[in-house]
């Protein structure tokens, strides 16, 4: 749903809240899943400003864990934080029945939504995109989120397969990673969709244009930051909005400029003492020694250096 920010009042309350964090996933030393750090995550992420957690996406590593460790990862994240914060479900797949599995074992835990990424490698027509998200979305009765991210997926999808998705009750939001301002505009305008930033350093504009919040892999090391930036927007206090975008730069280049964002996020947490070691699962590896130089210099320019261990 579009929101207007020419008139005070008029901002609508988005279905997952509006700072939302695609959450990485702690691994131990020996690449298990580090339940205690999931847990302890979730809680410092809702603590500092959170108010939901995409849980098993991208950043997650979903790709690389099992059913059962995704699922483990719903459930310890819903019993940590899920009284204070949405816990949204990755349960993306190039495979359509899998996908449906993945979304009813969420389903089971009780999550609050499902993060349904587009078919990728596949790259089905734009009819084809439109049954994989509705054979999902009607094998559920928990809400969807879209995600748009034709970088990853290798096709986007298209503002008529978005109209006909919106007749979908339990298809709500989107997770738009694309950029494509119109095609964005034209379906805000005919839908009511909640759409998501799913570009970290595109959240002023997005918002200003009517998304209604962010889903966000920089919001791990900087939530104050972001959490700021969209209060501001909501207050309509543009000249403090535009001061956050540009106090965010060298923090976003930092996170989703130099690495992957689930290796640099792992890294950044590490040097900030929120995680032990960033341990990340093939075929991610940490970065290269000039590349984490790269990124504390960016860090150390920017208004969070003091977060960083021996800095």
């Amino acid at each position: 749903m579009s929101e207007n920010l020419s008139n005070p009042g008029t901002f609508v309350e988005p279905v997952f809240g509006r700072l939302l964090t695609a959450m990485v996933t702690p691994f131990a030393k020996d690449g298990s899943v580090d339940e205690k750090q999931v847990a302890d995550l979730a809680n410092y992420l809702v603590e500092n400003g959170h108010d939901g957690l995409v849980v098993c996406g991208t950043t997650g590593e979903y790709s690389t864990m099992t059913d059962d460790e995704n699922e483990r990862v719903f459930q310890i994240v819903k019993d940590t934080v899920g009284s204070r914060a949405k816990i949204i479900a990755g349960v993306g797949s190039n495979d359509t029945a899998h996908t449906i599995e993945l979304a009813h074992r969420a389903e089971k835990i009780g999550v609050d939504g499902l993060l349904v990424v587009t078919p990728y490698y596949n790259k089905p027509t734009q009819p084809g995109v439109y049954a994989h998200f509705a054979t999902v979305a009607q094998a559920t009765e928990t809400p969807v989120m879209l995600y748009d991210i034709p970088g990853r997926a290798g096709i986007p999808i298209a503002p008529e397969t978005y109209r006909r998705l919106a007749e979908i009750d339990s298809i709500v939001a989107v997770k738009d990673a694309k950029a494509d301002f119109g095609a964005a505009t034209e379906v805000m305008a005919t839908t009511d969709l909640h759409y998501y930033s799913g570009d970290d350093g595109l959240t002023l504009p997005w918002m200003a244009m009517g998304a209604v919040g962010l889903v966000s892999v920089t919001a791990h090391v900087a939530p104050a930051l972001f959490r700021a930036l969209i209060d501001a927007v909501v207050a309509q206090d543009l000249v403090e909005a535009q001061r956050l975008h540009l106090e965010l730069t060298p923090i976003v280049r930092a996170t989703m400029g130099r690495a992957p964002g689930c290796v640099a996020a792992k890294e950044i947490l590490s040097w900030q003492g929120v995680l032990d070691e960033p341990v990340v699962r093939l075929p991610h590896v940490l970065s290269e020694p000039e590349v984490a130089q790269a990124m504390r210099v960016d860090l150390l320019s920017s208004s969070i250096a003091h977060t960083l261990k021996n800095s």
